[in-house]
């Protein structure tokens, strides 16, 4: 799939920072941690990554915004783009052994998410899409979410709260209605990579609540392209913003956010 000049520096930058992830992934014993908050960890490697993903695409698009997850946010002379970056999303993952992690880019124009990236470094797995153009997986392959339609028969992805989070008797009444009626459910530690698994139809749908704009942003992108159907939690509310998300393929995806809304 031929890409836009943003999307080739998007994949290329992400192809660099998951190079090095993956040198740092091997010795990950050896890394120096810190604690950022309760269950939330940064590491070198994780600053790193960020730094890289940043030189790429502020050299090729020095007048973009920026919004990182270890740096910040940066207002760019052009007020209509921005860049939205986790350079390691499942950190707790990453510093377990554990090799489901994702490198995650999105650009933003106009408040709108148009082109996303999910580089699964450990798998050699990259997701990405663009507004208009479909959602693809490695250069070739195309991705469409699953054609499920019965809830029984579908397996959905969350986030579960950690320690310190006041959210987990929320999610605890959202899995007594689900779990009952439906094939499973999965928590697998990594926001980017749900979204892109229901894209490839791997997961028939995803929720999770209090997710910062940097985890899920590029998913959004990727999810819809793949012709999935993505929402606020709050039909109210906004994504980014609210950090709120339901998404599944449209068959079931009524009768999932019932479930959820309820």
């Amino acid at each position: 799939m031929q890409g836009s000049a943003n999307l080739n520096v998007m994949i290329k930058a992400a192809r660099k920072a998951g190079r090095s992830l993956v040198k740092d992934f091997r010795e990950v014993e050896n890394l120096q941690v810190s604690m950022k908050g309760a269950g939330d960890f940064v590491s070198r490697a994780d600053i790193a990554a960020e730094e890289i993903i940043k030189n790429e695409l502020m050299d090729a698009r020095p007048n973009y915004g920026w919004l990182g997850e270890e740096g910040g946010g940066e207002e760019g002379k052009d007020p209509t783009r921005r860049w939205i970056v986790d350079p390691l999303d499942g950190t707790t993952n990453f510093l377990h052994g554990l090799p489901h992690w994702a490198v995650s880019i999105a650009l933003e124009h106009k408040g709108e998410i148009v082109a996303g990236v999910v580089f699964d470094a450990a798998k050699d797995e990259m997701f990405f899409a663009e507004k208009g153009n479909g959602a693809w997986l490695n250069d070739q392959q195309r991705l469409r979410v699953s054609s499920r339609h019965k809830m029984i028969e579908s397996i959905f992805a969350t986030g579960v709260p950690f320690g310190g989070r006041g959210d987990l008797p929320q999610t605890l009444q959202d899995l007594a209605r689900l779990m009952p009626i439906c094939a499973g459910v999965r928590r697998w530690g990594s926001a980017a990579l749900d979204l892109a698994y229901v894209a490839a139809g791997r997961y028939d749908g995803f929720w999770e609540r209090r997710l910062n704009a940097w985890d899920m942003a590029a998913g959004l992108v990727i999810l819809r392209e793949a012709g999935g159907l993505v929402e606020p939690i709050d039909p109210e509310g906004d994504i980014l913003s609210g950090g709120d998300v339901i998404g599944a393929n449209e068959a079931i995806f009524d009768s999932f956010a019932k479930i959820i809304r309820d």
